[in-house]
């Protein structure tokens, strides 16, 4: 069993992210990295993806839980 927060799996969760998932936590970073905010031409999978790993931070950051390894 897998489990963070309200999320949890009993298979290990990296056996469930996709290469374009991957890519998109990369962009994500890149991004940040970079200070790009989500911007109208890019399409709505994209955004949602950022929005959504933008929460999953935000509440990192809140609860001071962020794992390292």
């Amino acid at each position: 069993m897998w489990g963070r927060h309200q999320v949890h799996s009993e298979e290990c969760p990296k056996s469930f992210i996709r290469g374009e998932s991957l890519g998109l936590v990369e962009e994500f970073f890149v991004r940040r990295r970079l200070g790009m905010a989500e911007t109208p031409e890019l399409d709505a999978r994209r955004i949602d993806a950022f929005l959504i790993l933008r929460e999953q931070m935000e509440q990192e950051e809140r609860y001071g839980t962020t794992q390292r390894n």
